[in-house]
């Protein structure tokens, strides 16, 4: 029975003179790539207008990556929104998936607006079903980072992290922490098992024909699994010590109760019958 694993994973896939290419990096760029290849086949089920999945793939991307980082500088860190290369610079860490989540909602709002003209639900019904695997990846890509772990604890899956990560990147001896809840691979099984419970209800049960069922799934089940690991985290800023809730765990109880109201909202109403010819033109 193993006591602890040590986890010892350089977080660099690779290295170029100064540039490292880092597993995180990857993790995010191979759940975009799969979930546009999802994205493929859901457009042939419903034979829609294949010229709206490029731009919601960029649309997706963008309000991703920049409503992730401002999400961390206004709920963690408010002093970097006064130094802009420091609000730019995200080597060191700093994307929060409240942020990420809110990002993509404007994108969407503007997407919608601009190309389907369907209402916001429409595309995020679709949009969420290749989501939780990406959500998936990118916390494996906090494993390999040696960030975002649990507390300290004795069960016999506990990892041993490294603390000085970058110090120990530039040759110095690795500082270790106990031996500490892995949460990254826990919300990560969550992830990946709403992917599959999304991927089901789309392409077996056709539930995006009511719609925000499957938007509504997606929010509880990530944001309640979220809620939960929270518990096993250690604090990301000190202002959290002492919080009843940490900051994460606040942040997601609007998403959980929108999340309910839309699947009430949906199973309230008489499934949509789409029409595929006017959704190919």
């Amino acid at each position: 029975m193993l006591n602890f694993i040590t986890w010892t994973a350089d977080p660099a896939l690779f290295q170029v003179g100064t540039i490292e290419v880092r597993w995180y990096g990857l993790a995010f760029a191979v759940g975009f790539y799969i979930g546009d290849l999802i994205a493929v086949q859901m457009w042939k089920k419903e034979k829609l207008n294949r010229e709206w999945i490029y731009p919601l793939f960029w649309y997706t991307i963008l309000g991703t990556v920049l409503g992730a980082r401002l999400g961390h500088c206004l709920f963690y860190q408010p002093s970097l929104l006064t130094d802009p290369l420091a609000f730019i610079n995200i080597r060191g860490g700093g994307l929060a998936s409240h942020g990420g989540v809110l990002g993509i909602i404007i994108a969407i709002y503007f997407f919608s607006r601009k190309y389907t003209h369907k209402s916001m639900l429409w595309t995020f019904d679709r949009l969420v079903v290749p989501t939780g695997l990406v959500a998936a990846l990118i916390r494996l890509g906090n494993l390999m980072n040696h960030e975002i772990y649990g507390h300290a604890t004795d069960v016999p899956w506990a990892f041993k992290f490294i603390q000085n990560i970058y110090s120990w990147k530039q040759g110095q001896e690795p500082i270790f922490s106990p031996p500490s809840h892995p949460t990254q691979i826990y919300e990560a099984a969550c992830y990946m098992l709403t992917f599959v419970l999304c991927m089901w209800l789309y392409f077996k049960k056709d539930a995006y024909k009511r719609e925000g069922f499957i938007f509504g799934i997606f929010m509880i089940c990530i944001f309640a699994s979220r809620f939960f690991i929270e518990y096993l985290k250690n604090v990301q800023e000190d202002f959290e010590v002492g919080m009843i809730l940490k900051m994460g765990q606040l942040l997601s109880l609007p998403f959980i109760l929108a999340g309910v109201y839309f699947v009430w909202r949906a199973l309230k109403k008489q499934p949509q019958q789409y029409e595929s010819k006017r959704n190919s033109k």
